[in-house]
C-alpha cells in the first residue's frame, strides 16, 4: 500500500498537484509565522492558546481561498485530460504557472509584514492608487530591502525551496483509459471544491466571505491581519463596491438617532475674524509627547517633544484625543471637512468625486483667504487635488518651493518624500506673512516619517531613543516646529490667530497602552491661542477626534455656517454627547462617555471600559447595557454611507 501510495504521488498529475498545493499552503503558513514574529509586541501579549488554534482554522479557510485564486491555472492545465501534454516542455510550463503567482503571493505576504507596521492592516486593492502618483517608490523599496535584508533572505529560501520541490508526474501516462478517467473525474471534483474553497463556505445562500469575516476567528480587530493574508486581501478587493448602505432603521429614526447636518455657532458666541492655522503633523503619536505621559516609567518619561510640551500646557488639548484613520490621506478629510475615513480612504473612493466643501469653503464667503502647504511633490498622495476640491486658493508644494530663490530648492528634499520640515516650516511661515488676514492655511509636514531620516547635520544632535527609530524624526520635527513658531510670532497675524496642532496618525509603538485597537489610533489635538482667548486646561471629560476640528473651529470663530459634519463642537456641546469614531479591519469602534464598543457591521463584538481598561483585556459585551451606543453607531454609518452614495456630503439650500 505504501509502495503505491508513493507511485501516486511521485507519477500521477494528482499526485503531483495534491503536493504542490501543499506545499503551497507551507509557504503561507510561514510567511504568517514571519508576520506574526516581525510585529509580535502588537499581538504576543494578548495571545493564547485556544486564541493560536482559532486563528489558525481562520487562517486556513483564507489561505484556501487565496491559494486558489492562485493556483487556479496551473490546477487547470495540470489536471486537463489531454495526454498529449504529458511533455517536459508543458510540465515547465505548468510549473512556472505555479512558481510565478505563489511567489508573487509570498512576497506580498512579506511585504505586508512591514507595511503593516504603518496602516494597522493587511494591504487591499486601494494600495495602487494610493501611490499611484509617487514617483519614488523605487528608491523606498531599495531602503526596505536594506533595512529588512533578512525578510530578502526569507523570500529566497521559500522560492529555491518551491523551485526544487515541485513536484512533476511522469511524462507519460501509461495506462490512457485510467489516466483519462482520474483527470476527469478529478477536474469534475474539483470544481464545486474550489467554487467552496474561494467562497470559504459550503453553506448554499452564504456570500463569499470577504476581509470582516476574519473578525470571528479573533478577540480583536487588529488579530485579523494574521489570520488574512495579503492576496485575499486584494484580490477581495477588486472591482467591489466600498460604501453599501445597510438598512439598520427607518430615516426618520436614524435622523433622530443621529443627524450630520450643523450650524456651527450657538446664538452666545461672539463672530471672530481669527486667523487659523492647522498644523498637521506627521506620525505625531500621543506616546511620543510627555505631556500626556506624566505617569509612564515613573514619571521619568519625557517623550521626545519638548517644544509641543510646552504649547500643549499653554493650550486647548484632551485626555481622550483619537485620529479617526491610519494613514497620512485619511486625515485631511477628517480633520478639514469632518469626514472619517470608513472602509477605504475617502480619496481613493469614487464618492472623492461628490460635492464636498472644508473649513476654507466655510470661511471664503467671509472674506478669508486660504493656503495649503505641503513640502512634497505637487501631486503627492493626492493632497493637491483635495485641497482644490475643499476650495484652498493657493497650494505650495516642493514646486513652489524650488522656485523660491531664497531656499536651498531641491538641495532640502529628504530624498525620498519632501523638503524637510525646518526649511519647508521657514517658507511656510514666510508665505503665511504674505497673505491678506483674515487667513486660514493648513501645513503637512513629512520628516518624521519612515524611512525615518534626518538632514545630515543634525545627525549628532537627535538620537534614536527607547529603541524607537522614529525618535530622533520626532525631535527634529519638534524642533522645526520651534524655529517655525518663534518666525510666526514676530509677526502681526500671530496674536490673532488660532492655531491647531493635530496628527495625521500614529506610527511606531512602544508602550503596551498605545498598542491596543484605539491605543493605536491616540494622537495630540492641541487648541493654541496666543491671546489666551481659549482657556488653556486638559480636558478629560469629553472624547476628542479629528473630525472634531472643523466643528469646533466653526463654533469658535462665531459663524452661523450650515454644514454636514461627522463631528463635535468641543467647546460647546455636552461633554456626555462626545464621541469617537473609527474603522479597524472590519471593525467599527465607537467610544463615549467611559465605553467603547466594536461592530462588525452585523453584530456587537466587544465592549470595554476604555478608561480604566487601558489595555482592553476585559470584553464585557452581554454584561452591560449598551443599546443607545450601537443605535447611535448605525444611525453614523447608515448616515455617512447614504450621503456618500447619494452625494449628500453638502448641506444644499
Amino acid at each position: 500500500m505504501f509502495s503505491s501510495l508513493k507511485n501516486f504521488f511521485k507519477s500521477s498529475c494528482i499526485g503531483a498537484a495534491i503536493l504542490n498545493m501543499a506545499m503551497a499552503y507551507v509557504a503561507f503558513m510561514l510567511c504568517r509565522v514571519v508576520f506574526f514574529l516581525v510585529n509580535y509586541s502588537t499581538f504576543a501579549p494578548y495571545m493564547s492558546w485556544s486564541l493560536a488554534g482559532q486563528m489558525l482554522r481562520g487562517a486556513m479557510v483564507f489561505d484556501t481561498s487565496a491559494l486558489l485564486y492562485l493556483n487556479a491555472l496551473y490546477l487547470v492545465v495540470t489536471l486537463l485530460p489531454l495526454h498529449v501534454k504529458e511533455t517536459k516542455v508543458f510540465h515547465n510550463v505548468a510549473k512556472w504557472c505555479y512558481i510565478i503567482p505563489n511567489a508573487v503571493g509570498v512576497m506580498a505576504n512579506l511585504i505586508d509584514a512591514v507595511y503593516f507596521q504603518y496602516t494597522g492592516r493587511r494591504t487591499t486593492m486601494t494600495v495602487f492608487s494610493e501611490f499611484g502618483n509617487e514617483t519614488n517608490l523605487a528608491g523606498i523599496f531599495g531602503v526596505e530591502l536594506l533595512r529588512h535584508w533578512y525578510l530578502v533572505l526569507i523570500f529566497a529560501a521559500m522560492l529555491v525551496l518551491m523551485w526544487k520541490l515541485f513536484r512533476k508526474p511522469a511524462v507519460r501516462p501509461r495506462r490512457l483509459v485510467a489516466y483519462y478517467v482520474s483527470q476527469s473525474v478529478s477536474l469534475i471534483v474539483l470544481a464545486p471544491l474550489a467554487i467552496i474553497g474561494i467562497r470559504g463556505s459550503a453553506t448554499a445562500g452564504t456570500r463569499p466571505i470577504t476581509i470582516s469575516n476574519a473578525n470571528q476567528y479573533v478577540n480583536r480587530a487588529v488579530e485579523t491581519s494574521v489570520v488574512l493574508n495579503t492576496p485575499f486581501s486584494i484580490i477581495r478587493t477588486i472591482g467591489k463596491e466600498i460604501f453599501v448602505t445597510p438598512d439598520y432603521m427607518p430615516d426618520d429614526i436614524m435622523v433622530a438617532a443621529y443627524n450630520p447636518v450643523h450650524r456651527s455657532a450657538p446664538a452666545d458666541t461672539l463672530n471672530r475674524r481669527k486667523n487659523v492655522v492647522v498644523l498637521i503633523v506627521e506620525s505625531l503619536g500621543k506616546e511620543y509627547i510627555g505631556f500626556y505621559n506624566h505617569n509612564v516609567d515613573g514619571g521619568r518619561y519625557k517623550g521626545y517633544t519638548p517644544f509641543v510640551d510646552s504649547v500643549a500646557a499653554r493650550s486647548l488639548t484632551f485626555a481622550y484625543s483619537y485620529a479617526n484613520g491610519r494613514k497620512s490621506m485619511d486625515a485631511m478629510p477628517s480633520i478639514l471637512s469632518a469626514i472619517p475615513m470608513f472602509v477605504e480612504p475617502f480619496f481613493l473612493t469614487p464618492a472623492s468625486l461628490n460635492d464636498i466643501k472644508g473649513l476654507p469653503s466655510y470661511l471664503s464667503q467671509f472674506g478669508y483667504n486660504s493656503a495649503f502647504f505641503h513640502g512634497g511633490h505637487n501631486i503627492s498622495m493626492g493632497f493637491s487635488a483635495f485641497a482644490h476640491a475643499i476650495g484652498y486658493d493657493r497650494y505650495f508644494g516642493l514646486d513652489e518651493y524650488e522656485q523660491d530663490g531664497n531656499y536651498g530648492g531641491y538641495d532640502d528634499f529628504d530624498g525620498k518624500w519632501a523638503i524637510w520640515d525646518e526649511p519647508f516650516l521657514q517658507f511656510t511661515a514666510d508665505r503665511m506673512a504674505e497673505m491678506k488676514e483674515p487667513f486660514v492655511a493648513t501645513v503637512f509636514t513629512a520628516t518624521s516619517h519612515h524611512p525615518y531620516k534626518i538632514p545630515e547635520e543634525y545627525e549628532d544632535v537627535f538620537k534614536i531613543e527607547d529603541g524607537l527609530e522614529i525618535s530622533r524624526c520626532i525631535r527634529y520635527t519638534d524642533h522645526a516646529l520651534r524655529r517655525f513658531f518663534e518666525k510666526a510670532s514676530r509677526e502681526p497675524w500671530y496674536d490673532s490667530t488660532v492655531f491647531v496642532i493635530v496628527a495625521d496618525h500614529t506610527n511606531q509603538n512602544r508602550l503596551p497602552q498605545y498598542s491596543t485597537d484605539i491605543g493605536s489610533f491616540a494622537i495630540p489635538i492641541i487648541f493654541y491661542t496666543p491671546d489666551g482667548s481659549l482657556q488653556p486646561q486638559l480636558r478629560n471629560d469629553v472624547v476628542a477626534q479629528q473630525t472634531d476640528i472643523t466643528p469646533t473651529l466653526l463654533a469658535y470663530l462665531g459663524y452661523e455656517v450650515e454644514y454636514v459634519g461627522f463631528g463635535c463642537d468641543l467647546i460647546n456641546d455636552n461633554p456626555a454627547d462626545t464621541w469617537i469614531v473609527n474603522y479597524n479591519n472590519g471593525i467599527y469602534q465607537f467610544l463615549q462617555g467611559d465605553k467603547m464598543i466594536q461592530f462588525d457591521g452585523e453584530r456587537l463584538r466587544a465592549v470595554y471600559d476604555f478608561r480604566s481598561d487601558t489595555l482592553l483585556m476585559h470584553n464585557l459585551v452581554g454584561t452591560v447595557e449598551v443599546d443607545e451606543m450601537e443605535t447611535k453607531l448605525k444611525a453614523i454609518i447608515q448616515q455617512y454611507m447614504q450621503r456618500m452614495n447619494n452625494n449628500e456630503l453638502v448641506q444644499r439650500k
